[in-house]
């Protein structure tokens, strides 16, 4: 069973980071963290998925006065999907023409909605992000709607300052992300512990497995809904 969920715990990390780094190629614009990420890399010559790590580090620190507890999941996203998103950027050149870019879009869109529902499904714990939000709620007592806009939109605006894509793209993913990860969620969510069938019915899913990070997604479990995740 823990071979199965770590199976599709890095199997989610990695696409994740290859959708990021195929979005990043359609040049259409970026989800609101990668724009961050993308702007920062412009300034400092870093590669956006050594960014990605480095914020997702940076912010990993911001859960100790938060008193969230990251899992495994947590820990292996500063890492994994970095490093993933790089690996992709080197690998998969920039298509030229536009209807190219525009289907490159819609697959990279599906493949992190399928990404986000495998490796949160796999109950090992939010993105760095996504802690940060659930935290932030938690303890200013605000909506998760209300802390996740004032905080993308802070980062959005900063990585756009610094020179980070934003674009039609930014919208497609914004609406779209959230209903697909929900779908995928549903396919890949583990078991509750001890959870019992009865009469049939399918076991219920882990209220406790955490919304995605780049974009936390829509409660479709317990936990507040997400972009990622991220």
């Amino acid at each position: 069973m823990h071979a199965r969920r770590l199976t599709q715990l890095y199997t989610g990390l990695v696409l994740y980071g290859a959708s990021s780094g195929l979005l990043v190629r359609t040049g259409l614009g970026l989800d609101p963290w990668d724009v961050f990420h993308q702007g920062v890399a412009l300034r400092t010559g870093w590669t956006i998925g050594a960014v990605s790590c480095v914020v997702g580090a940076a912010v990993l620190l911001l859960w100790i006065p938060l008193r969230q507890r990251p899992g495994l999941g947590t820990v292996s996203n500063v890492v994994v999907v970095g490093t993933s998103m790089d690996a992709t950027l080197w690998a998969v050149p920039a298509p030229g023409p536009l209807p190219l870019r525009v289907l490159l879009l819609a697959a990279a869109v599906l493949l992190n909605g399928a990404a986000t529902g495998l490796y949160i499904g796999a109950g090992y714990g939010p993105g760095p992000r996504d802690g940060l939000m659930t935290g932030l709620h938690r303890r200013t007592g605000r909506s998760v709607r209300l802390v996740r806009t004032g905080i993308e939109v802070a980062v959005l605006a900063a990585g756009w300052l610094l020179g980070g894509t934003v674009g039609v793209g930014t919208v497609v993913y914004a609406l779209a992300i959230g209903p697909a990860a929900q779908v995928f969620l549903r396919w890949f969510s583990r078991p509750a512990a001890g959870a019992v069938r009865t009469g049939g019915a399918p076991a219920a899913a882990d209220p406790a497995a955490p919304a995605a990070d780049p974009a936390a997604v829509a409660p479709a479990t317990a936990a507040p809904a997400a972009e990622g995740a991220y």
